[in-house]
């Protein structure tokens, strides 16, 4: 399918455009691509706030309409190119995928990657210049994610929003766990919306090697490992990946994970 008139301005390790460049690796669909660079604040000049107001990745143009928000921008997708069929024929298949990404949507975005993952492994990276960190997050437009990261900035993992953050991945896990005792995928027999939205916490998870957090539910790993072996994900994920990016947080996972197991056993 060539699609010339689609533009995403996405960055390559953010998990929202993983979730979006899946979506379109799944369907088939040509786009050009515009990178946004995070780290220098690119998403936060006047043009790039122009496309999205909320300062966030990734947008897609159609044409000339911008579209905001992975979610959105999956589902505007599915519309215009059903073929092939992400989203279940039926209202109850397609209430169970929404089920799911209106989870992403509520709680694990924040959760796993504004908390967890800046907590373990970017607040290291961003003390080194502290200064440039509080202006950067003076900039957060929502007044709540502003001080929740002030908040982790300050604190580290003695940040109460990263114990609530990874008690709600763990509740993730188990959700996963046991919607696969009953279907192949996460809403049924067929890979959906679904699947393709969580996968990329699931990947920020073992970015940070911190999959021993899945311990005793292997269903999710063996789900993991089969949306990994899906020419989506090397599409959607693995050509984008920064690897001295993902050597931090491999670093910094493995000094953070007894912190981690600690919250998970209580004892923390």
């Amino acid at each position: 399918m060539s699609e010339s008139q689609i533009v995403l301005y996405h960055n390559g390790m953010s998990s929202s455009s993983q979730k979006v460049r899946l979506c379109l690796a799944e369907k088939g669909i040509s786009w050009t691509s515009k990178p946004v660079n995070l780290r220098d604040g690119e998403h936060q000049q006047d043009w790039y706030r122009a496309l999205n107001p909320r300062a966030v990745v990734p947008t897609l143009i159609d044409g000339d309409q911008p579209i905001q928000e992975s979610t959105v921008i999956n589902e505007y997708l599915e519309a215009k190119f059903p073929s092939p069929a992400l989203m279940p024929g039926d209202p109850f298949g397609a209430a169970k995928v929404r089920l799911w990404t209106k989870q992403v949507d509520d709680s694990i975005h924040d959760g796993c990657i504004a908390v967890l993952a800046y907590a373990v492994a970017f607040r290291t990276v961003l003390l080194n210049n502290k200064e440039a960190a509080i202006r950067q997050l003076d900039q957060i437009p929502d007044a709540f994610k502003r001080e929740r990261r002030r908040d982790i900035l300050e604190r580290g993992l003695d940040s109460i929003h990263v114990k609530i953050a990874v008690m709600r991945m763990d509740h993730l896990f188990a959700d996963i766990d046991a919607a696969l005792s009953s279907s192949a995928w996460l809403a049924g027999d067929e890979y959906s919306l679904a699947d393709l939205s969580l996968v990329p916490y699931v990947t920020r998870i073992a970015d940070l090697d911190l999959l021993q957090m899945t311990a005793g539910r292997p269903r999710v790993l063996a789900w993991f490992e089969r949306c990994k072996e899906r020419p989506s994900y090397t599409e959607g994920v693995t050509k984008w990946e920064d690897h001295g990016v993902l050597a931090m947080m491999k670093r910094a996972g493995e000094q953070h994970w007894p912190a981690v197991q600690g919250m998970l056993s209580g004892s923390a």
